[in-house]
C-alpha cells in the first residue's frame, strides 16, 4: 500500500480553501461568516482555542450552504485537472490518502481517483462540526492503525514537515527527497500564503519557522519518499 498526504501532494493547493473559494464564489452571501472565520484564526494563532475549534470557526460557512455535498461533488468535477500529473501516472487502486483536511470534501475525490476512502479529519458536513480530533501530527498514525491494524506501507508521499511522526520512528527510510520528482520544486509562498498557512498548522511556534523558510526543508520532508512499516502495536 502507498500512503499519501493529499494537499499540495495529490492535489496542487490547499482543497479546503480552495472549496471554500469555490463557495463563495458562487454563494457571496457566505462572506457574511467572515467575521466569525477572523475571529476564531486571531483566538488560534493567540494560543486561545483549539485546532477543531478554530476549523469550526471557519466551516461556519457550511450550515449557510443549501445542497452543501452536491457542492462538494461539482467541485470535483471542475477542479479535476488539479490532480497532479505524476501522481495519476503511478496511482494504485490500494493507494490511501491520510490528510487533515475533511473526510466530506475528500471521499468523492478518492473515489474519483479510484482509490481507497481516505482517512482524514472528520467534520459534519451539515453544520461544520468535528466529530474527532483533527488529522494531523501524531493523529494520522493513530488513525491509521485504528483503520488498519497490521498495515505494511510501501511508500509514503508527503509535502509537510508535520507527517514526520507517521513518516519517522515509524519507518525505515528509502531515499532522499532531493531526487528527481515533480513535488520537489518547492518555491517560497506569498506573504498571504505564509499567513494562512500558519493558521492550518497544528503548532504555531512549528509553523512559524517552516512558513520562514519553507523550501530549504524540502529535502528533508517535502516529497519524502519513505519505505516504511507500521506495526500494530504503533
Amino acid at each position: 500500500m502507498n500512503v499519501y498526504d493529499f494537499d499540495d501532494t495529490i492535489f496542487a493547493g490547499d482543497s479546503t480553501r480552495t472549496f471554500w473559494l469555490y463557495c463563495v464564489r458562487r454563494r457571496p452571501q457566505l462572506l457574511a461568516c467572515l467575521p466569525r472565520q477572523l475571529a476564531g484564526a486571531a483566538r488560534y494563532a493567540l494560543g486561545r482555542c483549539s485546532k477543531e475549534a478554530f476549523k469550526e470557526a471557519f466551516f461556519s460557512f457550511l450550515p449557510r450552504l443549501d445542497g452543501a455535498q452536491g457542492f462538494v461533488e461539482n467541485f470535483w468535477r471542475e477542479n479535476a485537472a488539479r490532480f497532479r500529473p505524476w501522481y495519476l501516472a503511478q496511482k494504485r487502486p490500494d493507494d490511501l490518502v491520510i490528510s487533515a483536511s475533511p473526510e466530506f470534501l475528500l471521499a468523492p475525490a478518492c473515489r474519483m481517483l479510484g482509490i481507497r476512502a481516505p482517512i482524514a479529519s472528520r467534520v459534519d458536513v451539515q453544520t461544520g462540526r468535528y466529530t474527532g480530533a483533527n488529522c494531523k501530527g501524531e493523529e494520522k498514525p493513530r488513525r491509521l492503525r485504528e483503520a488498519y491494524p497490521d498495515v505494511v506501507i510501501d511508500d509514503f508521499y508527503s509535502d509537510s514537515r508535520s507527517d514526520a511522526p507517521l513518516a519517522h520512528g515509524k519507518a525505515r527510510v528509502a531515499g532522499q527527497g532531493r531526487r528527481a520528482h515533480p513535488l520537489a520544486a518547492v518555491r517560497r509562498p506569498p506573504l498571504c500564503a505564509v499567513l494562512l498557512g500558519r493558521l492550518f498548522s497544528s503548532d504555531v511556534h512549528k509553523k512559524r519557522e517552516a512558513a520562514a523558510s519553507r523550501f530549504p526543508f524540502c529535502h528533508l520532508y517535502c516529497c519524502a519518499k519513505v519505505r516504511a512499516i507500521i506495526s500494530s502495536g504503533g
